[in-house]
């Protein structure tokens, strides 16, 4: 669960509300109570048609509130596109930088991010809150922004970011249209297939607005539109997001006990209208903050893979590496080990691979780990890593590995 902090004077939601210093770090701290894993400060209006303000003035909204918010034990994303701010507000005791621009305003943002060595949300972007609406025009929308975030992606690992500090967003309500946002809700999965995690922020967006608009065609006010933030948000943890992105946090945590009790259900799609509409088997949603990471490493198991007869027949060791993710609330409450992913028994189901039917890549062996780790209900998504430290080379190496991810 991300949790909307916004210190401006301008932002569509609640601007001016937390300006003040008390204000602001007051409502953190009652973000981070409410189970918010992750408050999202940002000091700078990205509502459509907003202005630009300086690089000091941001700075001066955002770096106080970050101190103060980090003494009082409050993990942080920066909301922004500087990189001066994003090093700033990191020095100040935030973790996360969450670019809307995905890195395309200020190209010395990956830098930043390289060197911290912290998680970057890469949300698509084409054009500042001013220019942006011009800028909604798609053939298909759901493809060329998965395009174009996979572009976002190239280039931030090109600039040293690492693989798995790197969070997408589609971004609804940034260049696009009520549609686009709903299209883009309804092929998810589409998203997701890019390999990284996602996080959704629909949450009281101008297109609910419209969607619950009065019979003569008045928006459903701002502070009217929680339901049906909660409504999208429940869609889209069904459909197996990362995070999600909420103003009203406590909202959604209750949602999240109504899906889990209810076994989290999934959703299904069905054609309705001028579009596909979302449909799901409970009202609840995901607290995405909730999610940690179960890692296992150096699983060592001897097997019989490759593409030579030596191999086949004498069989050398291979080293697996597995990172998981997962919801950690439950089991956080509960302690039970029923709630959670048993290491012990997945890395029994891991080792029984490795030392099962042999095959001639280790790519193809790590896909089969992967679908191993996915098949446990309770992992959202995976990274997995085969090493091979003997493989033939002629050469002197130190290692040969393959790396695959994947998400349910």
């Amino acid at each position: 669960m991300v949790g909307v902090l916004n210190v401006t004077p301008d932002s569509f939601s609640d601007g001016g509300r937390y300006a003040d210093l008390d204000a602001a770090v007051a409502h953190g701290i009652l973000l981070r109570d409410q189970g918010a894993g992750l408050v999202d400060v940002g000091g700078e209006s990205t509502r459509p048609g907003a202005e630009r303000i300086d690089a000091d003035t941001e700075i001066g909204r955002v770096v106080p509130v970050i101190r103060a918010l980090a003494a009082a034990g409050v993990p942080m994303s920066i909301d922004t596109t500087r990189a001066s701010v994003a090093a700033a507000a990191l020095q100040a005791g935030a973790t996360v930088v969450n670019d809307v621009s995905g890195g395309l305003a200020d190209p010395t943002m990956a830098k930043v991010v390289a060197d911290a060595g912290c998680p970057w949300i890469l949300m698509h972007w084409r054009g500042h809150s001013r220019d942006m609406q011009r800028l909604a025009v798609y053939r298909d929308v759901v493809a060329e922004v998965r395009e174009e975030l996979a572009q976002r992606i190239e280039e931030a690992l090109t600039a040293g970011v690492a693989p798995d500090k790197i969070i997408v967003d589609p971004g609804l309500g940034f260049a696009k249209s009520a549609e686009h946002n709903w299209q883009l809700s309804a092929h998810l999965d589409r998203i997701m297939s890019l390999g990284y995690p996602v996080l959704f922020a629909s949450s009281r967006k101008s297109y609910l607005g419209r969607l619950l608009a009065d019979p003569d065609g008045t928006p459903r006010p701002v502070d009217e539109r929680e339901a049906a933030t909660i409504a999208t948000t429940v869609l889209a943890v069904a459909a197996g997001v990362w995070g999600v992105r909420a103003h009203d946090v406590r909202s959604t945590v209750d949602a999240i006990a109504v899906w889990e009790a209810t076994g989290r259900p999934a959703v299904a799609r069905a054609a309705s209208g001028s579009g596909e509409r979302w449909l799901s088997a409970a009202l609840a949603s995901y607290a995405a903050a909730s999610t940690g990471t179960i890692t296992l490493t150096g699983l060592t198991a001897r097997g019989h893979h490759g593409v030579y007869d030596f191999e086949r027949a004498e069989g050398q060791d291979f080293v697996v590496d597995v990172t998981l993710e997962v919801d950690l609330a439950s089991p956080a409450r509960t302690d039970d080990v029923a709630d959670t992913v048993h290491y012990g028994e997945l890395a029994d189901r891991l080792v029984g691979i490795v030392a099962g039917e042999p095959v001639n890549l280790i790519e193809t062996l790590a896909g089969r780990l992967l679908d191993a780790c996915l098949e446990r209900p309770l992992v959202r998504a995976a990274t997995v890593t085969v090493h091979k430290p003997q493989a033939p080379i002629a050469h002197p190496f130190a290692d040969v590995a393959v790396t695959v991810r994947g998400s349910r």
